[in-house]
């Protein structure tokens, strides 16, 4: 049963010890409100009362920044819960719920790829994902980057003879592919493949991904020798070479630990602005990769840090391994452990070592969070630096720490389409990023476009808050121009700094764009500093890559609407499902007669009609 109570905490106040008096000593969690009765931090405890003493009866905090914190709280609410298990499912609802600007929380990993597995299917194949379900598939991952995961599947489909081809392709091809002829793929597509034959194959590739290399190396030497034994030279000349492919990654992989055990290791380093928690990746004994996660302004405590990320992580992770290694101890560290056991259902060790090789695996975590952070610190100074010297060299009223930068995009007046990309202290903001469906211009005609686009962004008074400190538009001193009119029009001339920015004129013999102000005939002169010119051209080539995309996935989208919709007896209920079994036009060009009678929600004279009408040439948009 829960049990909630609200104490009131007074600024003027020095005597928290009273006013939390009547806080009780058992498990909970705990609810920081400011004084506008915002939830700004959760927390749970195993005696809630000696817990928030310790943030009140401290002579001084660690750090100014944790002081300047506890002086926002105005309250704080407890919910007394009957165990310290129920306290940390408790907790995690909570920060979910609201988010608590001072919590330790964990972004969602839907950003990071995996590599997923389909292995309800009779041939399994491996495809790029950014979210995870709970659909019976195996993923691995997610891996810190596109290219890691690229990288991987690289080596895989060179090693492994798994099918490429997505599901879709695979229900409709007639006749292999190229993977086939060069000997990459064994076309399950179109020829009878032996299940066991490619379930083996399957299972090589599980054991690679789960970094179980060690294993698949012995595995693949036992079955090269038999192969050999029974004078079956092709086969073990096969498995000789996937065998040396994959030593070869193996000798990529530094050796940590001779147990060849499975494990994480997770340790921190911290600022007083700043945490940086390293995990790294153990598997077979190898390690084989690591993360790094930043946080700013937690109130969370040395031990409360590594507990919330523990619990977050393993979360939305797809693997916990047997063991966990920590660089410092936290309450509750036995509850967690069950918490794991539970998810794994198997034994889950949560361990501080002291001594021995698992200390050495701590210490390097906590120097690969060192110097992560060593330089996020070095990059926000650079950042600083260089905003600074743009307000200086542009004579900018304010440091232009955000700004908005439009570019506009058509093709003979068709389709017209404009976008604004955000950068905020020198780094995209993508949340911020906007598209614009042009509405009151049909013909060719940037200014009106710029106009409009403008007139939309910043036209809501108040209500187009936040405003930039610099906005940006792409063009010379023409489009500048309708910036500034715009905004004299919309009352707000000197709210913000206004720049253009043209390409060089290759016949006029320009060796650089240029950079012009209102006011001002002649281009801004930014040759002393290279590096400013450079940051606004990538801001500007991010806004003509966002609105070139949204052209062409508006175009794209067209195009399939004038193709299909041109067909008599195909509706949108029958467009839509023709798409979603297919994939695309060019899928159900290729499809035969048969193949399209049987799709769902079609008859023969329909599916007659469309082979009729699509045995046109394929456009490049298709």
């Amino acid at each position: 049963m829960l049990i909630r109570k609200e104490t009131l905490l007074e600024s003027s106040s020095q005597e928290y010890s009273q006013l939390l008096a009547g806080v009780s000593v058992d498990p909970g969690v705990y609810l920081m409100k400011d004084a506008a009765g915002k939830i700004i931090y959760v927390g749970k405890a195993r005696n809630l009362k000696k817990r928030l003493n310790s943030y009140f009866n401290r002579p001084e905090h660690a750090d100014t920044k944790t002081a300047v914190l506890v002086k926002k709280i105005a309250s704080i609410e407890t919910i007394i819960t009957a165990t310290e298990n129920e306290a940390l499912i408790l907790e995690s609802t909570l920060i979910k719920k609201h988010r608590p600007r001072y919590n330790v929380i964990l972004k969602d990993d839907k950003r990071y790829p995996s590599l997923r597995m389909d292995i309800k299917s009779a041939y399994p194949s491996l495809t790029v994902v950014r979210k995870i379900n709970r659909d019976g598939a195996l993923y691995f991952g997610p891996y810190t980057s596109p290219p890691a995961v690229y990288q991987t599947l690289k080596v895989i489909n060179k090693t492994f003879r798994l099918r490429k081809c997505k599901d879709r392709m695979f229900k409709v091809r007639t006749r292999p592919c190229l993977n086939y002829q060069i000997g990459s793929c064994l076309g399950p597509c179109c020829l009878t493949v032996d299940p066991e034959r490619y379930q083996e194959m399957v299972r090589e590739v599980v054991l690679f991904l789960k970094g179980r290399t060690p294993d698949l190396v012995a595995k693949l030497k036992q079955d090269m020798h038999a192969a050999a034994a029974e004078r079956q030279y092709e086969l073990a000349a096969e498995i000789r070479d996937k065998l040396f492919a994959i030593e070869k990654t193996l000798e990529k992989q530094i050796v940590v630990m001779p147990d060849f055990q499975d494990r994480d290791v997770i340790a921190f380093s911290r600022s007083p602005a700043d945490v940086i928690v390293t995990i790294l990746f153990v598997r077979a004994g190898h390690l084989v990769g690591s993360r790094n996660y930043h946080f700013s302004e937690t109130l969370a405590s040395d031990a409360e840090l590594i507990g919330s990320f523990i619990q977050q992580f393993y979360e939305q992770t797809t693997h916990i391994p047997d063991e966990i290694l920590v660089s410092a101890a936290f309450d509750g560290m036995d509850v967690i452990q069950e918490w794991l056991t539970d998810l794994k259902k198997t034994k889950v060790e949560v361990l501080l070592p002291q001594k021995g090789p698992k200390v050495h695996l701590i210490h390097m975590a906590e120097q690969n969070a060192g110097n992560e952070l060593r330089q996020l610190i070095e990059d926000r100074m650079n950042d600083q630096s260089l905003l600074q010297r743009l307000q200086k060299q542009l004579n900018l009223a304010r440091l232009p720490e955000r700004i908005e930068c439009f570019d506009n995009s058509n093709i003979s007046g068709t389709q017209p389409v404009s976008a604004m990309v955000v950068f905020e202290q020198t780094r995209p903001k993508k949340s911020d990023y906007r598209k614009y469906h042009i509405k009151t211009v049909s013909e060719p005609d940037d200014y009106a476009t710029m106009a409009e686009v403008l007139k939309r962004r910043y036209g809501k008074g108040d209500g187009s808050a936040p405003f930039p400190d610099l906005l940006m538009v792409d063009g010379g001193k023409g489009q500048l121009g309708i910036a500034m009119s715009v905004l004299e029009e919309l009352n707000l001339s000197g709210r913000f700094d206004v720049i253009g920015i043209a390409k060089k004129d290759d016949i006029k013999g320009e060796t650089q764009d240029k950079i012009y102000k209102p006011g001002r005939m002649n281009p801004v002169n930014l040759d002393r500093d290279g590096s400013l010119l450079l940051f606004l051209q990538r801001i500007r080539d991010e806004a003509h890559r966002f609105v070139i995309t949204f052209h062409r996935a508006r175009r794209g989208a067209a195009a399939i609407r004038s193709v299909l919709d041109a067909i008599p007896g195909v509706g949108p209920k029958r467009k839509q499902a023709l798409l979603k079994h297919f994939g695309s036009i060019k899928a159900i060009r290729a499809a035969s007669l048969d193949e399209l009678s049987q799709a769902p929600g079609m008859n023969r004279k329909t599916a007659e009609m469309i082979r009729s009408r699509l045995s046109i040439p394929l456009t490049e948009d298709e």
